[in-house]
This record gives structure tokens, C-alpha cells and sequence, in this order.
């Protein structure tokens, strides 16, 4: 069987093609967002199967299908927690959560080899996520001050980033210490405000101050107040960092 794997998370596209290489699958390409993929199904054959990451970084994954009619068997992933996507938990439609396991993705492609998607069930599923999407987002984040508890706001966020083993936030100058991973992060985060940029770094749009290019095709982000290290974004990274900004 032919697959095509649109996913703009370098870290899942690799261990999800890692494990369908285990399976015998040809893999056509990988694509990372709305854009591109539109473009692919324009002019090349429909696989059998897409796996097709539902927040992309420039947007759903249903706008693809508002210019194309995707002809493929599709298996939607998503990093939305479990508790949240049973409210679009539908037995013909096909999910993975991640990070994927190995007997998910064998469940996950017996199911689709049983159920095609129609235009009806795209249309639920469209208006469950939408529905829900604002609540998936978190607003604010809750950090410890001491004996305290502090609610730090997405917006006086200016990046999540990894270091000495834990995972930080900064806001308004100052580091807070986090309880979450940054892949963890990334999906209760708003797309349109916020990038992982590599595997250390998820930046708001709204901190870039500058934006400088780096040889071998990377790029390096100058933010509101941070300084610690160098924010740059991985040359994987580059393209849908581009979409993402508008560029």
C-alpha cells in the first residue's frame, strides 16, 4: 500500500515512518502543512492511505479538503489529550494519538482498511474539533512562586524552552519551572501563536523581535526579553516556520 504522512512535527513524522517501514508500506512523501499538501494532491496520485495530522502550522488539516477531494483512506493523528478526542470519537473515523504506539497504528489501519471517510463524517468531525478547539487551548498556565501558585497568561508568554533536564516558560522577563514536556505543551498551545522551532524551543509570534538567517539553512529567532541561549529554528523546521509567519 501507498502512504502519504502530512505532519509538520519532525520528531512524529520519523518514528511514525519508522514504524509503517515495519509494516511493508511505501511511503510517497511527507508533507508539513495545509499548503503543501494542497498543492501535492493537485498533481500527483492519492496513496491508499494518509496519515494526517490535524493542527498543522498553518491551520487545520480540513481546509485541505475544502480544495481537494482526497480520494485516500484517512487515519487522522492528533496530540489532543484522550479524554478530549472522545468527543470525536466516531467508528469510521480512523485516529491515532500521540506519541503513536505500535499496536495503536495496527488498530488504526484495520480500521481505515474497514471504513472510508465520506463527506458527512469529515463534516462532524470538522465541527467536533471546532467546537471543542477554544477549550483545548489553555489560556494560562499555573506556576509555582515559592508557597505559591502563579497564573501566568499565554499572552505574557514569550517562548517554552528546555533546560537541566525540566521545561520553562518565560514571561515578562522571568523563567518559571512548568510540570509538562515541551511535545506535551505543543498541543495545548494555539497554533496561530505558537511554533516549536526545535526540540528545545516553542516561541509566541508575538515575542520576535528579529529575525536573523544562519548557515546551513537555519534560522535565528531574536525574542522580547530572552537571552539565555540562541532561539534557532532547525533547518527541518525552516519551511513550516516560513507558512507559519506568512512568508
Amino acid at each position: 500500500m501507498t502512504v502519504i504522512i502530512i505532519e509538520d512535527e519532525l520528531p512524529s513524522c520519523r518514528r511514525l515512518e519508522r514504524m509503517l517501514s515495519d509494516f511493508n508500506y511505501d511511503i510517497v512523501t511527507t508533507l508539513v502543512s495545509v499548503k503543501s499538501a494542497i498543492k501535492w494532491f493537485k498533481t500527483q496520485p492519492h496513496p491508499d492511505i494518509l496519515f494526517l495530522d490535524i493542527q498543522l502550522s498553518d491551520g487545520l488539516c480540513f481546509e485541505i479538503f475544502k480544495t481537494v477531494n482526497v480520494e485516500s483512506v484517512i487515519v487522522f493523528t492528533t496530540a489532543f489529550s484522550e479524554y478530549s478526542i472522545k468527543a470525536f470519537d466516531y467508528n469510521s473515523i480512523s485516529y491515532l494519538l500521540k506519541p503513536i504506539q505500535k499496536t495503536q497504528l495496527q488498530k488504526a489501519i484495520q480500521k481505515a482498511n474497514r471504513f472510508y471517510n465520506n463527506e458527512k463524517e469529515l463534516s462532524i468531525l470538522k465541527k467536533a474539533i471546532e467546537d471543542h478547539r477554544l477549550s483545548l487551548f489553555k489560556n494560562k498556565f499555573a506556576v509555582k512562586v515559592g508557597k505559591r501558585i502563579k497564573l501566568v497568561p499565554v499572552d505574557d508568554i514569550e517562548c517554552f524552552f528546555s533546560s537541566n533536564n525540566a521545561t520553562h516558560l518565560r514571561a515578562n522577563a522571568i523563567n518559571y519551572i512548568v510540570d509538562s514536556s515541551l511535545m506535551m505543551l505543543y498541543g495545548e498551545l494555539n497554533p496561530s501563536l505558537f511554533f516549536q522551532t526545535s526540540r528545545k524551543f516553542i516561541v509566541n509570534i508575538n515575542a520576535i523581535e528579529d529575525i536573523l538567517s544562519l548557515p546551513n539553512s537555519r534560522l535565528k529567532l531574536i525574542l522580547r526579553s530572552y537571552g539565555e541561549s540562541e532561539v534557532v529554528v532547525s533547518r527541518e523546521r525552516v519551511k513550516a516556520f516560513k507558512e507559519w509567519i506568512g512568508k
